[in-house]
């Protein structure tokens, strides 16, 4: 009896692993949340570069005061990713600053998000560890989250890509995509043959290369086979082991910052918030600042709020109806530090870090209801996508975050 009930329980588990397998192997989880975060990350830094564009030079070019030479001398100790330090002229760091606000654009719209997320990626990294003493704590996020959606397939909806996919029947289709990884290539065999990237990041520029190429080939010669199968099983892995992992850092984050803050003396007796009310740098709206700094109760309420929100959040995931109230609420927190703290991008980058939790229902309802309202010939019509009849898709778990290099 005792051995029929545990057999039972072996062959039950192995069913929930299979189907749990084949669920995470046989589709990219959280389309709808992959195209939020990536809309949200290109566009925060597409916002900022282009709001920086006048004081560009003093941030990260040769007017900055951390000259080219400290950076150079710090890179040689760290051994962080730039490409500004391939040269110091003024005309390579135009040529690169212009590469990442075009980059940005791009992954925003959903263009060739493969070659593009790449170009992002580097774009970010080469600006921020080039100064590193820039940014505001929001750079931070978005430095990890430019690596990470190097792996998700973040254009499945919401794209150029995904619209081209429907219109031609192939997420590849074109001249631009080849071309364009053909222009990577010759960087990447540049920076290789002069010995301007360390093994780690040789190795990774070649295997992207490679694995671009690969696909290539495969949506061109054998389209329907088993090559591609196999290319999309590893794609749909990498893509949700990726969005595990933004969803662990965002979970990292909050953790981190509750924990820490309950540590401090001005958090422990609810202050907090009253001493950057008052502090010039942080108050664009001084009216504003002075009226909440005026009242304790308020104060003191915000601050024991925000301690709260942020230890809890990551013990409400696994109830949805928590979470979602935690998450609107902390939204409204960096939308409040927007606006009272002047801290903008920080704001943005934070809430697109939220949006990986938001619900897919919610989602599609947004989008249907955007496409809902299109005008075409003057009269409104429905997107092409049905995200009416789309089933809610269950939303990953949140797993241990990796390190990762700057």
């Amino acid at each position: 009896m005792v051995d029929g009930v545990t057999g039972a329980g072996v062959k039950g588990l192995r069913a929930s692993a299979g189907r749990a397998l084949a669920q995470v192997s046989g589709q990219a989880l959280g389309p709808y949340q992959s195209a939020v975060v990536r809309i949200g990350f290109a566009g925060t830094w597409l916002f900022f570069l282009l709001r920086e564009f006048p004081h560009r030079h003093e941030l990260y070019g040769p007017d900055g005061p951390w000259s080219w030479e400290l950076a150079q001398r710090l890179i040689d100790t760290n051994r962080a990713f730039t490409v500004l330090m391939w040269s110091d002229s003024a005309l390579w760091f135009e040529i690169v600053y212009a590469v990442a606000a075009l980059s940005s654009a791009l992954l925003m719209l959903g263009w060739r998000t493969r070659a593009t997320s790449v170009v992002f990626m580097v774009g970010v990294l080469s600006l921020q560890n080039r100064s590193v003493f820039m940014g505001d704590g929001g750079d931070n996020v978005i430095h990890l989250m430019a690596i990470y959606l190097v792996l998700t397939r973040c254009a499945q909806v919401w794209s150029l890509d995904a619209r081209r996919a429907r219109r031609l029947g192939a997420a590849s289709a074109g001249r631009a995509g080849p071309v364009l990884w053909g222009v990577l290539g010759a960087v990447f065999a540049y920076g290789a043959a002069t010995g301007r990237f360390s093994t780690g990041w040789l190795v990774v520029f070649t295997s992207l290369w490679v694995l671009a190429a690969l696909w290539w080939m495969v949506d061109r010669y054998e389209p329907e086979g088993e090559g591609r199968a196999v290319l999309d099983v590893l794609a749909n892995l990498l893509h949700n082991a990726g969005m595990l992992v933004i969803m662990a850092e965002v979970c990292l984050i909050y953790a981190t910052a509750g924990w820490y803050k309950i540590q401090g003396s001005r958090w422990q007796d609810g202050t907090a918030l009253y001493y950057p009310l008052n502090l010039d740098y942080f108050t664009p709206w001084p009216g504003v600042s002075a009226f909440l700094a005026s009242s304790g109760t308020l104060v003191m309420l915000l601050s024991y709020g925000t301690v709260a929100v942020q230890v809890a959040f990551p013990f409400t995931l696994f109830n949805r109806r928590i979470k979602n109230v935690l998450l609107v609420m902390m939204m409204l927190e960096h939308a409040g530090i927007a606006v009272l703290l002047g801290l903008p991008f920080f704001s943005l980058a934070m809430i697109a870090a939220d949006a990986v939790f938001l619900p897919t229902g919610f989602l599609v309802w947004v989008g249907g209801w955007v496409a809902a309202r299109r005008v075409r010939g003057g009269r409104r019509v429905p997107d092409p996508e049905s995200y009416a009849d789309r089933d809610p898709e269950p939303e990953p778990e949140p797993a241990l975050p990796s390190t990762v290099p700057r």
